[in-house]
């Protein structure tokens, strides 16, 4: 394949060495190396080359089961390569001592390191992120805000701060990529990458990762997303269902009524649901004591936390962290 004709003229190749975390997620990382290779081939010659690394070498094991075989060990790393740490299930127990370890090393060194999917949580805990803005998985948001207060975290699906860079999960890290292709080779050639890989909206650093809540309640009513928005951001402080109505120029019973005609259920059972999920999160990826799990979610009584969390995922809170734990 030709090259495009806009193509800036040979630059210096770059290496990048993925880290594999146990459990990491296969997607974020083939929506990573793939248009590396791609790039390599649409401006025929090799602008990129890569090593997958692992901290001792050998297989790893991603999330779905696939294993993946012939990694280096860390110190085999070259030393101008810039790092992607590819994370994935339970982070937390994924990221070692001698990975933080290493991966300071790498830092003081002058790498430049990123993470894509939960990744950002092992650079966060290295201390790396340390007055940077970075994002994680939307599903790991809050915990790492929680954990992290230290990070200014966003809600994009990609973002670039100095040498740390940061991705969501899923394919947000191939937009990660071709904003990189882009930066050093151009935006023909990034262009080109997403057109062989069927991509035809590329994301920016300003994309949120989520879709609009009327995308993801599937109703397109503009008061009761509105009021969906207010509930998501006042998980700590639950507001009243007339204080709710009040914002958006509704009565109680109106707002009763349109939660029930649109989505089976009333108000109040809709913001419980709202709070006993990010209760969960917290449980299961945060270290958290129950009581603060509790405080995070709206909840001043434990005991009452606990009954409604039994109601609604048929466990308890204590028994809910101990089972995930047993993984």
């Amino acid at each position: 394949m030709t090259q495009p004709a806009s193509q800036p003229s040979a630059a210096a190749r770059a290496h990048v060495a993925f880290l594999l975390l146990d459990r990491f997620t296969l997607i974020a990382f083939s929506a990573a190396i793939e248009p590396l290779r791609l790039a390599n081939r649409v401006a025929g010659r090799t602008l990129y080359t890569w090593q997958l690394v692992s901290e001792h070498g050998g297989s790893v094991k991603c999330s779905n089961g696939t294993e993946i075989a012939g990694t280096t060990k860390m110190d085999d790393l070259r030393p101008d390569a810039l790092i992607v740490v590819c994370g994935g299930v339970d982070v937390q127990r994924a990221t070692s001592a001698g990975v933080l370890s290493w991966l300071r090393k790498r830092a003081r060194h002058g790498n430049r390191i990123g993470g894509i999917c939960t990744a950002a949580w092992a650079l966060a805990k290295a201390g790396l992120l340390d007055g940077k803005r970075a994002t994680i998985h939307w599903e790991n948001f809050n915990a790492m805000a929680e954990e992290f207060t230290e990070v200014d975290l966003a809600r994009t699906v990609f973002v670039v701060d100095g040498p740390r860079i940061t991705a969501a999960g899923g394919i947000a890290s191939l937009d990660m990529i071709l904003a990189l292709i882009a930066s050093g080779h151009g935006s023909d050639l990034a262009n080109s990458v997403a057109d062989q890989l069927v991509y035809s909206a590329i994301r920016t650093n300003r994309d949120t990762q989520r879709l609009s809540i009327p995308a993801r309640i599937g109703v397109r009513h503009p008061k009761l997303a509105r009021m969906i928005e207010i509930m998501e951001s006042h998980i700590e402080d639950p507001i009243s269902p007339s204080d709710l109505a009040e914002a958006v120029d509704m009565s109680t019973r109106q707002l009763e009524r349109l939660f029930r005609r649109y989505l089976n259920r009333s108000p109040k059972r809709y913001y419980m649901e709202l709070r006993l999920e990010r209760a969960r999160n917290l449980l299961m990826q945060t270290d958290m004591s129950v009581i603060n799990v509790a405080l995070a979610a709206g909840f001043t009584s434990p005991s009452h936390f606990s009954k409604c969390y039994r109601a609604h995922y048929d466990t308890t809170p204590y028994r809910e962290r101990g089972a995930h734990g047993e993984d």
